[in-house]
This record gives C-alpha cells, sequence and structure tokens, in this order.
C-alpha cells in the first residue's frame, strides 16, 4: 500500500488518513508531495492523484484506490477490523459517526482563520466570532462525548478511535494558536498530543525543510 500525503506541518487530511493507517498496523508506503511546491501543479495532474481531483491524501492499494481521510478510515476499518476505529456500543458508535461526519463538513472559519502548523505556536492570536462559534460547537459535541462514554479513558470515547483521529489535527491548532480551554478539553488535548502516532506525526514534520508563508501566521496586533 502507498499513502500520498502533503507536508506533515500543514496537511491536517493527510494526517487523519495516516493516523487511520497506522491504526490498522500494517506496513506501507509514505510518499510526501509538498503542497504548493513549484512542481505541485505537475504533480498533482498525474495520474496517482487523478482519482481524488488533485487532493491529498490518496491511498493506493494495488489497484484500489481510496482518497478523502473518511473514507480511508472507513476502508480500515472494514479491511483490518472495526474494533480499532469504532465502538462497539451502538449508541456510541453512532454518536462517533456522527461527530466524524460533522468535522469532515464543518468548521470552516476554524479551518479558514486557524491553519494546521504543527511546528508554530502563535501568541496573541484574535479569534473572530465566527471561530469563537466553531470551537464552542466543538466544545460542546467533546464535552457529551466524554461525559456520556468517556468513562475512565483519555479520549472522546474512552478509547482511540476515528473520532480521535478526524479531531487531532483540531488539537494541534488548538496548540498552534494557544486557544484557552477548559480543563476537561485541555486534559483530552493533552492525551491527544501524548498519543504515540500524533507524537511521531509531529516529530516527522519538525525535519520537513518545506515553508508554505500563507500558514505561517504572525500574532496578531
Amino acid at each position: 500500500m502507498k499513502l500520498i500525503i502533503g507536508n506533515r506541518a500543514y496537511s491536517s487530511w493527510s494526517m487523519r488518513g495516516w493516523l487511520a493507517l497506522k491504526a490498522a498496523e500494517v506496513e506501507f508506503e509514505e510518499l510526501v508531495v509538498p503542497l504548493f511546491s513549484q512542481d505541485w501543479d505537475q504533480q498533482r495532474e498525474g495520474n496517482e492523484f487523478a482519482a481524488g481531483g488533485g487532493k491529498v491524501p490518496v491511498l493506493w492499494d494495488g489497484d484500489t484506490v481510496i482518497w478523502d481521510s473518511l473514507a480511508i478510515i472507513e476502508t480500515c476499518a472494514e479491511r483490518y477490523g472495526s474494533e480499532r476505529y469504532w465502538l462497539e456500543d451502538e449508541t456510541a458508535r453512532g454518536m462517533a459517526r456522527s461527530m466524524c461526519a460533522e468535522m469532515h463538513s464543518s468548521f470552516m472559519a476554524l479551518r479558514r482563520e486557524l491553519p494546521m502548523n504543527v511546528r508554530r505556536k502563535v501568541d496573541g492570536h484574535v479569534l473572530s466570532d465566527e471561530v469563537k462559534g466553531d470551537i464552542i460547537r466543538i466544545l460542546e459535541i467533546w464535552a457529551q462525548a466524554r461525559a456520556r462514554f468517556g468513562g475512565e479513558g483519555d479520549f472522546l470515547f474512552g478509547r482511540w478511535s476515528a473520532a480521535d483521529m478526524m479531531f487531532a489535527p483540531v488539537v494541534t491548532r488548538f496548540v498552534t494558536y494557544k486557544v484557552p480551554l477548559p480543563r476537561f478539553a485541555a486534559a483530552y488535548g493533552d492525551a491527544v498530543m501524548r498519543y504515540p502516532n500524533v507524537m511521531e506525526w509531529v516529530e516527522k514534520a519538525q525535519d520537513e525543510p518545506w515553508v508554505i508563508e500563507a500558514y505561517e501566521p504572525e500574532p496578531s496586533k
């Protein structure tokens, strides 16, 4: 299998697909394609990107190609065991799937104004009302998951699941922009950042030579 990803420092969707494959505990090749580099337009027109319309991540497994992070999670769950990604309890599983789908389709202001950058910490960043609204909604659903299904575990539904894979890049944004969090959310964020696969992703990002200036925000004055 080969997973095509963008820069680890910046590509949140690549991180989600990569975490899905790491959870499967299978060997796979990683191909990092620097986003918006001089060769980016040419590379994304190649056959390897064609199925996904030139976006990352893209998973190739023989003749089978899966693009989109959530599709990669579902494919891995089918092949390597649903228990690695979803919860046994039907009610918890339904909530986790809904949260993943909401993450997949929502929170546009947060994505736009707080671009992912796991190599930076920004002081004094001013949050717009739209971003504050996104953060409030995220904290609401995190709180519901933790209260109903978190139990004694550290993650949204107790143990590491697809929901944590989908929200891990959000946690990195909260760290980068030093977003104030209530105690339960801060504890959850710490657990995510200490998770071995997340730590590996962040560590590898530090060694990347590429810089995208648009994703290197300066602190607000």
